[in-house]
């Protein structure tokens, strides 16, 4: 039956890759079950499934440092699935249930990346599908124009680099709120936002680009620092109502005691960057719904959130939520004219990773095979989920995506 199954997914993926320039890659350790594509093939770029420690047999290394190396093992993989090798990387996210084990982390990375390595972003999840940590990546197929970008002053760890260009993309690594040259936080909390966000700049500044550049930015706060005073500080850089898609996180830890962190994905020529926004979403002073990059579609992390005068979260479970979050993501979609068939990775936040599977059913009810890759985590402790006095309950899922646009017809 298997067999049957993935012969069906390598027919689907050749009907569509003469549409598209999509095709999917098989196979890696992981759920079985799970509605995702180990990894997805877009044309220019790869996109792989969050990778845990999983061995082929099912079992998994006991020490953090082999579980490290298994993921990457599992995600060399799959780029070597698709004809590629670790160099074509340009983007690794980690969620790690125990940011205690950074520098332990690091000295893996740097086995396997000895030279020019990926951007990299890192931050402390409350829980991943296979314990210890989950890792996604991008991979680029042509590497004319690849080249690693480094800021004059800073001294980083040699696991990462500060960012990494591509022939139209720049990638930058998770840029925290502590000072490059001594890794002092600030007290201050809106100190520690704009340093984070200078460092950023100085990224984008040292690869020739701007602000302006920026398609997508993950903003990740621990609960020690507040959205409201993060939106204060990042208002002021960017031009209202054209600003990137976002996907703001609260997580449970960031390495080395930071409280924020931004990361992000920059186009590098303006005239292929474009925002989107549905009728009904007001301009916005934090956030664009979408914002293409050339024909790739980076879209903000939606929630359950009926927007309108009267908006909220109305739903009790995550299912319900759910149905209302896809119909979010498909305003933004359709404002693109697209849909969900041109989606290629998405990232799901969930609430409780225990709701995974009854999530995964509703979900597999919007993506058809070949699914999106796909991660799915729990980055804080699980809410309460009673409603306010308002009847709103708490966000129990979001998810952010990435789309690619059919070339036009002949």
């Amino acid at each position: 039956m298997r067999s049957l199954f993935l012969l069906v997914g390598l027919l689907a993926a050749t009907v569509l890759s003469a549409q598209l320039p999509i095709a999917l890659a098989q196979s890696a350790p992981g759920p079985n079950d799970a509605p995702r594509s180990p990894s997805f093939d877009a044309g220019d770029y790869l996109y792989i499934s969050g990778q845990g420690p999983r061995r082929a047999d099912g079992s998994t290394p006991t020490k953090f440092a082999d579980q490290v190396r298994q993921s990457l093992d599992n995600v060399k993989r799959l780029v070597e699935t698709a004809g590629l090798t670790l160099d074509r990387v340009v983007y690794l996210q980690v969620y790690l249930e125990d940011t205690s084990r950074y520098s332990e982390l690091n000295e893996v990375f740097s086995a396997y990346f000895p030279k020019d390595p990926p951007a990299r972003g890192v931050l402390g999840v409350a829980r991943v599908p296979e314990p210890s940590l989950q890792i996604t990546a991008v991979a680029v197929r042509d590497l004319k124009g690849k080249q690693p970008v480094s800021v004059p002053g800073w001294t980083l760890d040699n696991a990462y680099s500060a960012g990494m260009l591509t022939h139209d993309r720049l990638f930058v690594s998770t840029m925290p709120g502590s000072d490059p040259a001594t890794g002092a936080v600030p007290q201050n909390p809106a100190a520690q936002v704009d340093l984070a966000l200078d460092r950023l700049t100085a990224v984008l500044q040292a690869a020739g680009l701007t602000n302006a550049n920026l398609v997508f930015v993950n903003p990740y706060l621990t609960p020690d620092l507040s959205t409201r005073v993060m939106n204060q500080q990042y208002a002021r850089r960017f031009a209202f109502g054209n600003t990137p898609a976002r996907a703001t996180i609260e997580v449970s830890s960031l390495p080395e005691g930071t409280h924020i962190a931004f990361t992000g994905v920059a186009v590098r020529d303006l005239g292929r960057r474009k925002a989107i926004r549905p009728k009904n979403m007001p301009p916005s002073p934090t956030a664009s719904p979408c914002v293409f990059a050339g024909d790739t579609l980076y879209c903000s992390a939606k929630s359950g959130f009926i927007p309108g005068p009267n908006g909220g979260v109305y739903a009790a479970t995550t299912t319900s939520q759910l149905r209302q979050t896809m119909r979010n993501q498909l305003d933004n979609l359709e404002e693109a004219s697209m849909d969900f068939g041109q989606v290629v990775s998405t990232t799901v936040y969930l609430d409780n990773i225990s709701d995974i599977g009854a999530f995964n059913k509703v979900y597999s009810e919007y993506f058809k095979v070949p699914f999106p890759a796909q991660a799915v985590l729990q980055q804080i402790p699980s809410s309460n989920r009673s409603p306010d006095a308002e009847e709103h309950f708490p966000d129990l899922e979001q998810m952010s995506l990435i789309a690619i646009r059919r070339p036009p017809k002949n």
